[in-house]
């Protein structure tokens, strides 16, 4: 019977049922930026470019804890694995303490030296002043957001999911209510413009965090964990969640931070292909949904399978994620590809944008597939523990990548479509590397943490 539990552990079936809920949560949180962009693209195109450049500075700060929270979930899921239930509280308790230090010190700099920053970065001053409203008030979602990204790592690194596909949906039918009548004043509500969008963002996730609160204090059957008695700080204990977790969170920061960057060379191209990256974005990221889900599940599983001492079923879990990933893929592509027009007109009513959009939208549907290959390889080498060389591997990629990009954007006359085709590049660079170290490097020697 204990044999027959182990290999359902590592079945099509389990897998799927690990990565569903993270799929949901992952498309209600798209809907967000959907609907965001939708929104904000009818205030104009500067406004839809400040919310592009805006909303990626902010992913890039959120990314850091939600890459320390990676590294959370790594431990998280090999004492689940281990049977070493009692630990995954300390782990969280140490892991909290650090994000909430840290989100102040970030809150403090940006608010007193960013937004002047960027001022001086950006070439469109338009484009500046409309970014720095929307942080002004997105900045305070930090809290919830990085407090959040914790729950998150529990919650996948114990394979409970459905909690998260069910948060992600109250946050998202919270923004997009919110969206509706703070961004243009409907009845009662003040017209906020960009600065309504940021408003509701903010809300949404304070509600999530609530909801997460209050679903684990009254859950029974995580009674188990003792999640919210605390435990006292002990520097060896906060030293080995940092020497996991820093490394994830440094490689998620690195390489959203790269994304924001990106966003600053397209400007430099023109207003218009600004407003462009921003819809092909925001719909990109809505292809990536069934990856980061199976990406996620392929991350637990491998570290679960360690702790268990069973290495020979991690090809196995590679190969059945990377292929539930194609499969959900090309159902998403198969449905978008032969209506571009109709998808883009969502975000923007303006012909131009939408006839050079749609040679972009055609690009990131290929990225789609490398991008599968690449990000279930790399979360199998994080799953492994040896986050410094999962981050070592980032570095080399996407420093290429933005090499790349950096060239492109400042070549007279080039195209945004080409700009994008950088993309597929990326995700084979990923993919290509991680699993050369995970057929050739020393990680069967050393997996324990």
């Amino acid at each position: 019977m204990e044999q027959a539990q182990k290999n359902n552990w590592y079945s099509l079936k389990n897998i799927w049922l690990i990565a569903f809920p993270i799929i949901l949560g992952s498309l209600a949180q798209d809907i967000i930026t959907v609907v965001d962009t939708a929104f904000v693209g009818r205030l104009g195109e500067i406004q839809l470019g400040a919310a592009a450049i805006g909303g990626m500075f902010y992913l890039t700060l959120v990314m850091l804890g939600w890459g320390f929270g990676l590294g959370v979930q790594i431990m998280v899921a090999r004492r689940y694995g281990q049977n070493k239930v009692p630990e995954i509280n300390a782990i969280l308790n140490h892991a909290f303490v650090f994000l909430m230090f840290f989100a102040v010190i970030i809150f403090v700099v940006v608010k007193l030296f960013a937004f002047g920053t960027l001022h001086q970065t950006l070439q469109s001053e338009a484009i500046a002043g409309e970014s720095i409203r929307f942080l002004e008030f997105r900045m305070y979602g930090i809290f919830a957001a990085f407090t959040n990204t914790l729950f998150r790592a529990f919650f996948i690194g114990t394979a409970n999911t459905n909690v998260i596909g069910i948060t992600t949906a109250i946050m998202a039918v919270v923004n997009i209510v919110l969206d509706y009548l703070l961004i243009f004043g409907i009845g009662i509500f003040p017209d906020m413009g960009i600065q309504g969008a940021a408003l509701a963002s903010v809300i949404a996730e304070y509600t999530a965090l609530l909801f997460f609160i209050l679903y684990t204090r009254k859950s029974r059957k995580l009674q188990v964990f003792g999640l919210f008695s605390w435990v006292p700080i002990k520097w060896e204990q906060l030293k080995s969640v940092f020497s996991i977790s820093f490394p994830t969170m440094l490689q998620n920061f690195i390489s959203f931070a790269v994304w924001f960057v990106f966003f600053m060379f397209v400007e430099r191209m023109g207003e218009l292909p600004l407003a462009i990256s921003n819809i092909i974005r925001s719909i990109y990221i809505v292809l990536l949904v069934p990856i980061f889900g199976f990406a996620s599940a392929t991350n637990t599983l491998v570290s679960y399978s360690i702790g268990r001492g069973e290495l020979k079923r991690i090809n196995t879990v590679i190969l059945k994620s990377m292929g539930l990933a194609m499969a959900g893929i090309s159902i998403v592509v198969g449905a978008l590809a032969f209506i571009p027009e109709k998808i883009i007109s969502i975000y923007t009513n303006i012909d131009e944008v939408i006839i050079q959009t749609v040679p972009v939208f055609y690009t990131v549907m290929v990225a789609t597939f490398t991008l599968a290959f690449g990000f279930i390889l790399f979360q199998a080498v994080s799953g492994t523990g040896k986050t410094k060389v999962a981050l070592f591997i980032e570095m080399i990629v996407l420093s290429f990548y933005l090499g790349v990009i950096y060239w492109i954007t400042g070549t007279p006359g080039a195209k945004i479509s080409t700009v994008w085709m950088v993309e597929i590049l990326y995700g084979l660079g990923l993919g290509l590397l991680s699993l050369v170290y995970l057929k050739w490097g020393s990680w069967k020697k050393s997996a324990t943490i």
